[in-house]
Formats: structure tokens, C-alpha cells, sequence
């Protein structure tokens, strides 16, 4: 396999927004590749426009608790979930429990 190139970690861009690092394709577009990736070893960004590749440079250690990291956030946010879920459950039976019926002055609507 031909690499365009071999490229360290350090001098790719972190893009928040799109979770991965990239770095200038000379297609114009740019090469890219996620956290995971590098946290399961993959070492090869892909540019999306064209077939170009490089290989990434770079320490498996300091990707090493990424996969933890994400099953954190998505234990975090299930127990998020599950609070929110516990809290409506218990308004409801608040409501219902201060929730008074008279029955004795109903009112029939007919239609004509």
C-alpha cells in the first residue's frame, strides 16, 4: 500500500465540531481521522474527495483510555436519561395524588 505521505499527530488540526483530526489534501480537500480510530490502532487517514491516504504518526498511548472515555459519556447520559424519566414519573404521581374529582355538579353537553 502507497502512502501519500507520513504525517505526525502534532501537526493535524482537531476539529470539536466533526471529532476528528485532518490535515490538507492536495485535492483541496482534507485528509481525516477520528479518536477511535487511533485508539484501535488504525494509523491510516483517509481523504473523502479523492484516493489519496496517508499514514499518521503518532503515541497508541496517549489514545489508549479513548474507548473508555466514550463508554463513560454513554453510561452518563443513559443515567441522564433514566433521572429525567424518574423525576416526570414522580410529578405525575404527585399530581395524581392532589388530583380531587367532583362529581356531583356534572354537566351534559348535547349538540343540537
Amino acid at each position: 500500500m502507497g502512502f501519500y505521505d507520513e504525517i505526525e499527530i502534532e501537526d493535524m488540526v482537531w476539529d470539536e465540531a466533526k471529532g476528528v483530526f485532518h490535515y490538507p489534501c492536495p485535492c483541496g480537500d482534507r485528509f481525516e481521522i477520528t479518536r477511535k480510530q487511533l485508539a484501535n490502532g488504525e494509523d491510516i487517514a483517509t481523504c473523502p474527495s479523492c484516493s489519496l491516504i496517508i499514514r499518521v504518526i503518532f503515541d497508541m498511548l496517549d489514545f489508549e483510555d479513548e474507548e473508555d472515555d466514550e463508554e463513560e459519556e454513554a453510561s452518563g447520559e443513559e443515567a441522564e436519561e433514566s433521572s429525567e424519566d424518574d423525576s416526570a414519573d414522580e410529578k405525575f404521581e404527585d399530581a395524581v395524588e392532589n388530583l380531587n374529582v367532583d362529581l356531583t355538579n356534572r354537566l351534559v353537553v348535547t349538540q343540537a
